[in-house]
């Protein structure tokens, strides 16, 4: 009877403790599960449209056909974006065809840069030759150079070693930029977190998690500060070339620290693309930036998604607080509005692009 009376309770007991581990159980989730809806009210609202035409310097379009630029010009118009550039122009016939039907359809819509192929550089009459190509390039249209990451990550020489940025059998192709007098839009190394220890102290862990492919160490391929380095190594050589800086050169999380550089380096330009989320966090910090360093900025999105460039509209133009970014593995922090002013803003939506890429329509801005 006793044991009978045992075993009841022993039941009685774990079903106790189970029920009441269940609400625990349930609590239990990833951190990229977690996602709360913010109770927050406050005044906001979304921008769809920017207050000003604008420039995106930094867009990739492989298909340009016709039919595909008339649908890029409806998406255009929705935002007010009144110039787009495609910095995956390629080179040679490719890069003709691109523009033939761009001057087909909307010839003063959209602008293309050339692309240089750094794989098995040999010589610096490899780099003369390269250069020749890049200035036909020019002569069929092209507004500009666009350097891929791959050229200090990627790429190798003739001889299967890591092709720096640096490289002087490169340098006739940023003598020739200089020449034809039209801007490189470079992009170099990756952010910095892809370096780090990946664990909890690491901000872009969740991105990293799911791309894995992004991790790098200081000898895959090279270290963060080696790499960035050889671009400011470039910047310093030519400076009669115009650079503008992807990504901010990736010192938007320092923008004291890019302050310094801009000093440091006249001819370098930023662009904004794939760092809004960086700027949203720190608005007062950014806005200072932007007031004075207000002929160094550029507009660029990245990648072309129409539904996320709200997001860069409302930190840029107002005053907004605390409303969510698009991509958690980017950010998983919320925005705040820099509410620029809008002479600030013409600069950095069309007016600073209009002083760098050559043969833009002028006339698709009032002022």
């Amino acid at each position: 009877m006793k044991n009978s009376l045992n075993k009841v309770q022993l039941v009685i007991f774990t079903a106790v403790l189970f029920l009441t581990a269940l609400p625990i159980m349930a609590q239990e989730m990833g951190f990229e599960e977690y996602n709360p809806t913010s109770t927050l009210v406050v005044p906001g609202e979304e921008i769809t449209s920017a207050k000003f035409p604008f420039i995106d310097v930094h867009s990739h379009q492989r298909d340009m056909s016709i039919q595909a630029l008339t649908d890029l010009v409806a998406d255009m118009d929705v935002m007010n974006e009144a110039i787009m550039v495609n910095l995956s122009g390629g080179s040679g016939q490719s890069l003709k065809e691109k523009i033939d039907n761009i001057n087909k359809s909307y010839p003063n819509r959209f602008a293309v840069f050339a692309n240089v192929d750094f794989e098995g550089a040999k010589d610096l009459e490899w780099g003369r030759k390269a250069a020749a190509q890049l200035e036909q390039d020019i002569n069929n249209g092209a507004k500009g150079l666009k350097i891929f990451k791959s050229l200090g990550l990627r790429n190798k020489d003739a001889d299967g070693k890591r092709l720096a940025i640096d490289d002087p059998r490169l340098d006739p192709i940023w003598a020739k930029c200089a020449e034809m007098g039209v801007p490189v839009l470079i992009h170099a190394a990756d952010p910095k977190s892809f370096w780090d220890k990946m664990d909890s102290d690491n901000e872009r862990w969740l991105e990293l998690k799911t791309h894995p492919r992004r991790k790098r160490t200081a000898t895959d391929p090279a270290p963060f500060e080696q790499i960035i380095q050889e671009q400011h190594n470039v910047f310093k050589k030519h400076p009669n070339t115009k650079f503008i800086n992807a990504h901010m050169g990736w010192h938007a999380n320092n923008l004291k620290k890019l302050g310094e550089l801009l000093d440091e380096m006249p001819n370098m330009n930023v662009g904004i693309s794939a760092v809004i989320a960086e700027l949203g966090r720190q608005p007062q910090n950014a806005r200072a930036f932007f007031i004075k360093y207000q002929d160094r900025v550029l507009f660029g999105k990245d990648s072309w998604k129409p539904e996320e460039f709200p997001t860069y509209f409302r930190v840029l133009e107002s005053n907004d607080e605390y409303f969510p970014y698009y991509k958690k593995y980017h950010a998983f922090w919320s925005m705040y509005g820099l509410n620029l002013p809008d002479n600030v803003l013409k600069k950095l939506y069309y007016q600073n692009a209009l002083n760098l890429i050559p043969g833009l329509d002028t006339s698709l801005f009032k002022s």
